[in-house]
């Protein structure tokens, strides 16, 4: 079982990989999809992490890996049925992540009304900074970050434009699911996804806490 880091050393092993899509409204539109009422929610392995500095390495079964950078939130502590008002007390950390996708499969798995697994779940296509604790950030709702490639700014988050807040999210997801200790939410991206090339730059950044950095092989 993989683990996360901390800036401070600690870790914690990981237990699921929540992701959450759709949830801002341009990057939504910029794909020609609709906005539903609940959450879209799928998974990813465990064996797609890949901490900061290691290499990302684009599967050789797409032609079109598109970057996607996301508030990542750590579950400290597990629960079912979590009230809204309490989800943020359930948070030990944060991070800036990259849900990598292969847009090529994702489109013909949602052409042809199948799972995205293969387009979402490749080896290295959860891609994390260091967490900082959830103290650092009270107010997760006001986080920003942003993703440059190459020194160029491709994505800019603004956690107050999610469809689907933090602890929504947290609510929602502890209805379906009993959250763990080490369960990672990867919370949506913003607009401006677009394709990796053999090479690029990658440097993330989370508000003036955490950046983190990462080369396309």
């Amino acid at each position: 079982m993989p683990d996360v880091h901390f800036l401070d050393g600690r870790s914690q092993p990981v237990a699921n990989i929540f992701c959450i899509g759709r949830n801002y409204a341009a990057h939504a539109a910029e794909l020609g999809n609709a906005v539903e009422p609940e959450p879209v929610v799928f998974l990813k392995p465990t064996s797609a992490l890949r901490g900061e500095g290691a290499p990302l390495a684009l599967p050789a079964f797409s032609q079109d890996v598109h970057h996607e950078v996301e508030l990542v939130a750590l579950i400290g502590r597990g629960g079912k049925d979590i009230d809204r008002a309490s989800a943020l007390s359930h948070i030990a950390g944060y991070a800036v992540g990259l849900d990598l996708t292969a847009r090529d499969l994702q489109a013909e798995a949602k052409r042809k009304g199948l799972p995205w697994t293969l387009a979402k779940g490749f080896d290295g296509s959860a891609c994390l900074s260091r967490f900082v604790p959830a103290a650092a950030i009270p107010y997760p709702g006001e986080a920003t970050f942003s993703l440059d490639v190459n020194g160029e700014r491709r994505q800019s988050g603004d956690c107050r434009l999610m469809l689907h807040d933090l602890p929504a999210l947290i609510a929602y997801l502890s209805s379906r699911f009993t959250l763990q200790a080490g369960d990672l939410v990867f919370t949506g991206t913003p607009a401006g996804v677009a394709a990796l090339r053999p090479g690029d730059a990658l440097a993330l950044k989370l508000g003036g806490l955490v950046d983190a950095a990462f080369t396309v092989a």
